[in-house]
Formats: structure tokens, sequence, C-alpha cells
């Protein structure tokens, strides 16, 4: 009998701070997949460490792989030579787990080039952002009138630390 290949998805982001968009499709490769691996990129656009951001997410999914991408190419954008830059270095950071991932879980429309790029299937969560209208720009904008986006310990982690 031939064995069934397991489903490895994985997700992208700075996680800054992680929000519930972010935790709505972490839970949805969750429910879906037989392993998650979630890579947290290092950002100077919040002051909280990659490290932290990493376990924000491992408190609240032990089940999942946290990968942190320290130090990754500035150059962003859709453009192939863009995409090229970003994914020969996405290569090194997934590099264990490369040949067993299956799925590439996004919210962006870069999801479409990571997945056709890896040869994987993509999984649109909420692209058009109908469940989540949030985005991290806008909670490190204004927390506040934001804090109902974030889980209450990442909430009072970002008011108490002062970033």
């Amino acid at each position: 009998m031939k064995e069934e290949k397991k489903k490895v998805g994985f997700t992208i982001g700075k996680f800054a701070p992680l929000h519930k968009g972010h935790q709505s499709l972490i839970e949805k490769a969750i429910q879906e997949m037989d392993k998650v691996i979630v890579v947290v990129y290092d950002t100077e656009a919040i002051n909280i460490s990659t490290t932290e951001r990493a376990k924000w997410i491992k408190e609240l999914y032990p089940s999942v792989e946290v990968i942190e991408a320290n130090k990754p190419p500035t150059k962003y954008g859709l453009d192939k030579e863009s995409v090229e830059i970003q994914m020969k270095y996405l290569e090194k950071v997934i590099e264990p787990y490369k040949n067993e991932i299956t799925h590439f879980y996004s919210n962006e429309p870069y999801g479409e080039k990571v997945a056709e790029y890896m040869q994987i299937e993509n999984i649109n969560s909420d692209l058009t952002k109908q469940k989540y209208k949030i985005n991290a720009t806008a909670i490190r904008n204004n927390l506040e009138e934001n804090k109902q986006w974030m889980d209450e310990k990442i909430y009072q982690y970002i008011k108490k630390e002062g970033k």
C-alpha cells in the first residue's frame, strides 16, 4: 500500500505585531496540514526582536515549527528580480524543510509567486481581508484603537515595553 505524502504548510511574515489576521491564517494551516512551519522575518518596522515575535507564535501554537529569518533582503516587490532575490533567501531559511513542504499559506498577493517558485500549492486564506480588516501597520500607528485585533498578552507586552 502506497503511503500518502504528509501535507506540510508554511507561511512567512514579520508579525510586527502578530494579530488576529495572522492567527487566522496559522490556525487554518494547523487544521489542514500535518505539519506547519512559520517563518518570522526580521524587521525594523517594530522595536521588538525577531526572537520575541517568534516566541509569541510558539506560545500560542506549540505544534508549529518556528524559524527566525534574520537579515532578509531589503528589496521587495512582485517584479521578477525582487521575487528571485527574496526566494533565494527564503530557500536558505527553509532549507531543512524544503523537500517536504507542499503548501504555502498567505493573505497577500506574493503568495502566488512563492508557491509558483517552489512548485507547491498556494492557499490564499483571506486575500481581500474580508474577515480581518486590519494590518500590523495600523496597529503600530494606533495601538489603543486597534488592540481588539491582538491577543491580550501581545497587546500587554507592547503596551508595557512601549514599543
